[in-house]
């Protein structure tokens, strides 16, 4: 009964549903749609309504309303694609202020990410964040709906009761990966739990870093014990969250969490590789072909632990996949991704591509460089209003692993949130800070793995690295390499110290050509204004009073 395919969520959106007003200022949640019914009037003894339910909270990561293409808005006053989607404002959040992206559009606020001059009333920001408190605030009604003594008053089976039990875990687990968002991006804000009154006027209190860092792991520590266990590849639960999600998640959070307290605990890199060797003994696989892990049949992959997955037909929407490919391309290199659209906006920086040309003589070798598209010629970028200028980064396609093209109006696909090889990543950063638990000869090993994959299928060498030119500075690098255009550029770049520096510089950082240091309160966004006027618990971070 527990186990619902991933794309019973394209329709399954009508009974169990609760949606914001506006962002969470109240918690004050309402049904947008007079026929959607309230949650303790819906939930009865039969698993339909927990599972639509469910699906709802799924389907916030992947699009904006109720229905595809971000129609029937989950959260008024923002457009449901670029503003107050999942995937879009969270790319644009952590690829646009770095080392790898910009955007040439006169979208709003956008360019005032790469040249950190944002504000705490900045459209994107707030959308955003309404975006995680809405996920966060739908997924805690969900459990605070189904506790066993409300199902079993409801006269639901014993059987129905426990596969509800691995329901909330999965809610648990998403409202933790939004919260993981909340402190990597905001570090603090109101904290919603399984105690808050919902649909009161009560406002929910504040929470430190600390206290916000030490509610995730708790969550995702103690989640696991009704969490499917890790499922490799496609099969029934495929897009649902296991036991390896919780893991990965948190060895994400445990590696940054130094850089969230602004601590040296080296525990928190003791932590961090325990959960990596959990994943990593999963069986867990990488993909083969770095290119697969990007394909609209990428579910095929033994290397994605956690998807955010988009159907061109069912499942849609003006972000995500559809973004990330058609944001990429205009009409002069469309087909090369057969993307379904070509808005022409977003290009790398010719210091990222000089991750690639200034680390070998045998840059070429690597597939993950062939995605970095040549053909404009024009790698510096004089005006950023050009998308002729820059280099588009290819990676996401609108192909199957077998060369076989989409010919859906929307992009088809799924977006790694999490997979291995960013844990063999996290493995021997987390060794090289020196956590227990790991080994250097051993992280050397995964990165190896990493770079003979890049290399290709054959048995090649020539990328491999040895013991000494594993540091932290090459890790920095590699993760570069690694993992450019999947949303971590900008957390890499803080937890290393780099991302405001004036001594680590990319073209138009802080709106200068050649790149210039930025205060270092940019290394946090703000609250939102609108937040803070209407909830006095809070508190506006440094440097935007």
């Amino acid at each position: 009964m527990k186990k619902i395919k991933y794309l019973t969520i394209v329709s399954a959106v009508a009974l169990a549903i609760l949606s914001l007003s506006s962002c969470t200022n109240d918690l004050n949640v309402t049904p947008l749609d007079t026929k959607v019914s309230t949650a303790t009037a819906t939930f009865k003894n039969t698993a339909t309504p927990y599972i639509e339910y469910l699906a709802k909270i799924y389907a916030g990561f992947s699009t904006g309303g109720l229905q595809g293409g971000d129609n029937q808005l989950d959260i008024s006053g923002y457009d449901g694609g670029s503003q107050a989607g999942y995937l879009r404002p969270l790319w644009n959040l952590e690829e646009l202020p770095t080392d790898e992206a910009m955007c040439c559009w006169n979208d709003n606020t956008i360019q005032n990410f790469h040249t950190f001059s944002w504000t705490p009333t900045d459209i994107f920001l707030n959308g955003f964040y309404a975006r995680l408190y809405y996920q966060i605030t739908i997924a805690t009604s969900f459990l605070q709906e189904t506790t066993d003594a409300q199902l079993q008053s409801r006269g639901c089976s014993t059987s129905l009761i426990d596969s509800i039990h691995t329901f909330r875990a999965e809610a648990r687990f998403l409202r933790a990966l939004c919260y993981d968002n909340v402190l990597d991006l905001f570090r603090n804000g109101p904290l919603v739990t399984d105690s808050s009154p919902i649909g009161t006027p009560t406002l929910p209190p504040y929470a430190t870093a600390q206290q916000i860092l030490n509610y995730i792991t708790t969550e995702l520590n103690s989640c696991q014990a009704d969490l499917d266990a890790p499922a490799v590849g496609y099969g029934p639960t495929y897009g649902h969250a296991n036991k390896a999600a919780a893991w990965a998640l948190l060895a994400r959070v445990y590696l940054n969490a130094n850089t969230y307290l602004g601590t040296n605990n080296t525990q928190y890199y003791d932590s961090c590789l325990t959960n990596c060797n959990k994943v990593i003994a999963a069986g867990y696989k990488l993909e083969p072909t770095y290119q697969n892990l990007f394909t609209t049949d990428n579910y095929k992959s033994q290397e994605i632990i956690f998807p955010n997955i988009y159907d061109g037909t069912n499942l849609t929407t003006w972000g995500g996949l559809m973004f990330l490919e058609c944001s990429m391309v205009d009409s002069k290199n469309q087909s090369i991704t057969n993307a379904p659209g070509a808005w022409g906006g977003n290009r790398a920086v010719p210091e990222f591509v000089a991750r690639f040309t200034n680390e070998e003589t045998n840059y070429t070798l690597d597939q993950r460089y062939s995605m970095l598209y040549q053909g404009f010629n024009h790698p510096s970028i004089d005006d950023n209003t050009q998308f002729e200028q820059g280099t588009p980064l290819l990676k996401y396609v609108n192909y199957s692993s077998t060369g076989v093209k989409s010919t859906a109006s929307f992009a088809t696909g799924a977006f790694p949130i999490l997979r291995l090889g960013d844990v063999y990543l996290m493995y021997a950063e987390a060794v090289l800070r020196g956590g227990a638990g790991g080994d250097k000869a051993t992280a050397l090993q995964y990165i190896n793995d990493l770079r003979d994959r890049a290399e290709g299928s054959g048995g090649f060498t020539d990328l491999e690295i040895t013991s000494s030119q594993l540091t932290l500075p090459f890790i920095l690098e590699e993760r570069a390499r690694e993992m450019f255009a999947e949303a971590t550029r900008r957390t890499d770049l803080v937890r290393f110290g780099d991302l405001t520096s004036s001594s680590y510089l990319w073209q138009w950082k802080g709106g200068v050509k050649n790149g210039t240091g930025v205060d270092n309160h940019y290394n946090v966004y703000p609250l939102p204004s609108s937040d803070l006027n209407a909830n006095p618990n809070l508190k506006q971070n440094p440097g935007y009073n």
